[in-house]
């Protein structure tokens, strides 16, 4: 708990005294209003880890925008028996997304670009001509979009809200080619490829990388000083390894260029620091704020990835299951609820749920392919949340038989 309340000094001192008053008091208030001890929260996450063989996993939980609890359990390298700890470093996923969509959130309120405003009305040659005359990653290769003339009608909203009706990445298609699949803007389907388009576009107008407007904007403002969406030389004092079913290592994959929705390296501690400052506003205006967790677009898919993502179901109209900016929601008794998971194969398991007007939340991070086996048990122990459609995202939980309460 030291190192939550000395990472808290970013935050400001009445947000530290707050922090500190709930540590002293040492339990979690949840949804409804139950508390929870740390004591007896770190008993059952304990028990959940090892009844599904989890190898490492962290959790923080937010009350009133501030982190009040924060531990890691198990091993950032199983089979060297290094231990996790809240500032090892950890393979984000796609909780890139949020972060990127708070980025774009303040270039916004700065002028730079306007989230209705078609992309390829910002630059002069199209969008899908290369402009540059040397080598480019796979991910700035646009030119199958030549065929697809749909792409002059994407914005920066279609991308933030997985509306643009590009694939969720090239590689999924038969032929590995880019293509729009649908009229941009008429429904949901998850894009990471949206994001790098919008993060090309972003590149060309400002003049500078990624990584350079994440750290002006969001890793410095939010003492962010573990995070990059490149591999830095400082991360390997402590980083984590992926861990499969049966506990054996992957190897780190530390070579990616920067890409705005999937190569987030950070830690827990780093990540609180985010949570903390978009519960808090994070130097995004209230409106901007409000645009990004309001509903864009409703969710009609029967799940969210595989053959059940092109099925039709009105499952989930009774929690408004959508998509906001950089977000997916759902609606509770409690208010909307916004989460954002962060999946790799390769042992990162990684899911982060807000409640914006309540100013609660939970951040799981994880280096094992079991975690989200539990991951909706975790939601209920910390704050009592159980109305996540966990069929819905593909979490498969745990037999309860394995479980002992």
């Amino acid at each position: 708990m030291k190192k939550v309340l000395l990472s808290l000094i970013v935050l400001g001192l009445s947000s530290f005294a707050y922090a500190a008053e709930k540590i002293a008091e040492g339990q979690v208030v949840r949804l409804d209003g139950s508390t929870i001890s740390f004591a007896k929260l770190t008993d059952r996450i304990d028990q959940l880890v090892k009844a599904a063989n989890v190898q490492g996993l962290t959790v923080a939980v937010f009350n009133d925008g501030l982190p009040v609890y924060s531990k890691a359990f198990g091993f950032a390298d199983l089979p060297n028996k290094r231990p996790l700890k809240t500032t090892t470093e950890m393979y984000g996923a796609s909780l890139s997304k949020a972060v990127f969509a708070a980025l774009v959130m303040k270039l916004v309120g700065q002028g730079v670009i306007d989230l209705d405003k078609p992309l390829q009305s910002y630059l002069q040659e199209p969008l899908w001509k290369k402009q540059s005359d040397g080598d480019i990653e796979w991910h700035e290769d646009l030119s199958d979009l030549r065929e697809a003339p749909r792409y002059r009608k994407i914005t920066a909203r279609m991308c933030l809200s997985h509306t643009t009706g590009l694939p969720n990445w090239r590689w999924f298609e038969p032929d590995h080619k880019l293509r729009i699949h649908f009229e941009p803007g008429e429904r949901y389907s998850y894009s990471g490829e949206g994001m790098v388009l919008l993060q090309i576009v972003l590149e060309k107008l400002t003049g500078k990388s990624v990584e350079q407007l994440m750290r002006e904007n969001i890793f410095t403002p939010y003492g962010m000083a573990m995070s990059s969406y490149t591999w830095q030389p400082r991360f390997e004092r402590d980083y984590a390894m992926g861990h499969d079913t049966d506990g054996s290592t992957f190897p780190r994959d530390k070579d990616n260029a920067a890409r705005a929705p999937s190569t987030l390296e950070t830690t827990t501690e780093d990540y609180v620091r985010f949570m903390s400052a978009v519960l808090d506003g994070g130097g995004i205006s209230e409106a901007a704020r409000k645009e990004m967790f309001s509903p864009q677009i409703r969710i009609r898919s029967k799940t969210q990835f595989g053959p059940g993502a092109g099925e039709i179901t009105d499952r989930y109209d009774d929690i408004q299951l959508s998509y906001g900016l950089g977000w997916g929601l759902f609606h509770t008794q409690y208010g909307w609820a916004a989460f954002k998971e962060g999946h790799h194969d390769e042992g990162f398991q990684n899911y982060s749920i807000v409640y914006p007007e309540r100013g609660m939340g939970v951040l799981l991070m994880s280096n094992s392919n079991n975690a989200e086996s539990i991951f909706g048990y975790l939601l209920s122990a910390t704050i009592a949340e159980k109305e996540f459609p966990n069929d819905w995202g593909g979490y498969i939980p745990l037999d309860k038989g394995k479980l002992s309460e």
